[in-house]
């Protein structure tokens, strides 16, 4: 038996209903509380009526009713409105606090069904129900899943908000930097943005030769001689430039290439950044009216200098060919920088048009295309949108693969 079925059965009130106390006494709950994710009880403000008395407190839930002792509850002074003690099995008559002995007081088949679900191999547990879910119970936790996700977003935003003495811009642009790494790169392009500040960038914003020799100078691009009049011209930059700001210049060896194709590769995904950055602070107020996704992919509508047409990598000449930003690339940044900045903005400022057409971007775009949505296509799941596919991977990566069935609609609803 583990303690997260028995919250499971508590909070979904699956117990018997004539449930008594080890001592006899009736117990009638008018509320099992919320649940307590922090130190503590396990269940806060609970309204239970226990015999003939009105008890307003906390519930405790263990395994064994000697697990009270084993976690030190007895010495512990958040534990002193615990008003009623939950076990699956009473093995110690210590305790002068309410006990309720839950074994053999619910369905047995539904633990059953929960063991299977924690010992399965297939690559998610009910890769053999969720096509039989409802219509409507799937669609409404997939919609519970995106927003979930997004409060999650919300959190990192507001630290990285706080960490920039609340510039909304900058914070937008940490974001959009690191998603501009497609995940090879991530965290390198993260690095970047906190050596290469936009407040230092804005400052030359007017120059794009410059923002281009600050960005390939601290990434550590310029580290070697030339031949090429560009990559000399932007070495000679960034040496007055790295001087004037004091900046730092990160190890090549951070950057990654293998199995990118080369549209992808850091120079380019940084040359992209580089234009962007130049009308950045026009990208942003737009921000406050624009509401169809064209024009929002539009913002992104960015050229590169002409080097780049015939270059992937300094010093190596390739075939011409533009190197705009695709649209897949662009909805990556929407998805995961643009779409999180301004939902925060939203609650941030108190501002629910903000949120609404954050989320409308969603709702309209279509389906991400990876390994886990098309696994989960493969079980019968019609992926109609990017809202979609964003609460499937949410869900994969902290239900699924955290074996999280119980806190899962499939499971409740899965016969």
């Amino acid at each position: 038996m583990k303690e997260e079925f028995l919250y499971y059965l508590w909070e979904n009130r699956l117990l018997s209903k004539d449930i008594q106390t080890v001592d006899g006494d009736s117990v009638y709950v008018l509320s099992v509380g919320h649940r307590n994710y922090d130190s503590g009880p396990d269940f806060l403000d609970a309204r239970i009526r226990i015999g003939r008395t009105l008890w307003v407190g906390h519930v405790e839930i263990h395994v064994n009713a000697s697990d009270w002792f084993r976690h030190g509850h007895q010495g512990d002074d958040a534990y002193k409105n615990v008003i009623l003690h939950v076990v699956y099995c009473n093995d110690t008559e210590q305790l002068a606090i309410p006990t309720i002995e839950v074994k053999g007081k619910f369905d047995e088949d539904v633990y059953e069904k929960y063991n299977g679900f924690l010992k399965s191999r297939r690559w998610i547990p009910c890769e053999k129900l969720i096509v039989g879910i409802q219509q409507f119970t799937w669609l409404s936790w997939l919609e519970r899943i995106v927003v979930e996700r997004l409060e999650t977003e919300v959190k990192d935003v507001f630290s990285k908000l706080a960490e920039n003495n609340y510039d909304w811009k900058e914070t937008l642009y940490q974001r959009l930097m690191r998603y501009s790494g497609l995940k090879v790169n991530n965290d390198a392009f993260e690095t970047l943005a906190k050596l290469l500040p936009l407040r230092i960038l804005r400052k030359h914003i007017d120059n794009p030769l410059q923002i281009e020799a600050m960005f390939f100078g601290c990434a550590g691009f310029l580290e070697r001689e030339f031949t090429e009049p560009y990559p000399v011209l932007l070495q000679r930059e960034f040496t007055i430039l790295k001087s004037k700001f004091n900046l730092k210049v990160m190890p090549s060896l951070y950057w990654k290439y293998l199995r990118l194709r080369p549209p992808n590769f850091p120079t380019i995904r940084m040359a992209q950044m580089a234009s962007m950055v130049c009308d950045f602070d026009k990208m942003f107020s737009k921000l406050h009216t624009i509401s169809d996704l064209e024009s929002v992919r539009n913002l992104f509508n960015v050229e590169v200098n002409e080097y780049w047409d015939t270059h992937f990598l300094f010093e190596k000449p390739s075939k011409p060919i533009k190197k705009n930003l695709g649209t897949t690339a662009v909805d990556v940044l929407i998805i995961n920088a643009l779409v999180p900045v301004m939902f925060s903005y939203g609650i941030f400022h108190d501002d629910q048009d903000m949120k609404n057409r954050s989320l409308g971007f969603l709702n309209v775009m279509e389906a991400e295309d990876n390994l886990v949505i098309r696994r989960f296509e493969s079980l019968g799941v019609n992926v109609q949108n990017a809202q979609q596919t964003q609460a499937l991977l949410h869900l994969y990566n902290n239900y699924c693969r955290k074996r999280k069935c119980l806190k899962c609609r499939v499971f409740s609803a899965s016969k």
